[in-house]
């Protein structure tokens, strides 16, 4: 259903869209890949990686969940789910995703913290 409100808003054809976007999942994008996530996600289980095409469908989706960057032209995670509604929009916002580009493996994965570089020795 979302999928079908994300093409008529959009303007597709829903032969013409789905044809469209079927290919640019069948080149190259299956599944979000956690290496190529944006680094604007905040650490946590949800993430939008690089295959983002800024359709917009999971702001609409979980809107406290997933902004747009503004001058990159994409969305990412910039809160976690902290409730089960939360959790369930940002589901649907993944399943929906016409390219894929939401993974929820973040957490397995592990995002680490940035850390500080390491003190070089004194000679």
């Amino acid at each position: 259903m979302r999928f079908q409100l994300w093409r008529a808003k959009n303007g597709i054809e829903s032969t013409g869209g789905f044809g469209i976007l079927m290919a640019v999942t069948e080149s190259g994008g299956s599944m979000a890949d956690f290496t190529n996530r944006y680094s604007d996600n905040v650490p946590g289980k949800f993430y939008v990686d690089d295959q983002c095409i800024d359709c917009d469908l999971c702001r609409e989706t979980a809107p406290d969940n997933f902004t747009r960057n503004e001058d990159g032209g994409y969305s990412f995670v910039y809160k976690q789910p902290t409730s089960a509604d939360e959790e369930a929009l940002c589901k649907e916002a993944m399943e929906g995703c016409p390219v894929e580009a939401i993974g929820p493996d973040g957490a397995q994965v592990g995002i680490a913290a940035p850390t500080q570089p390491s003190p070089q020795p004194q000679t």
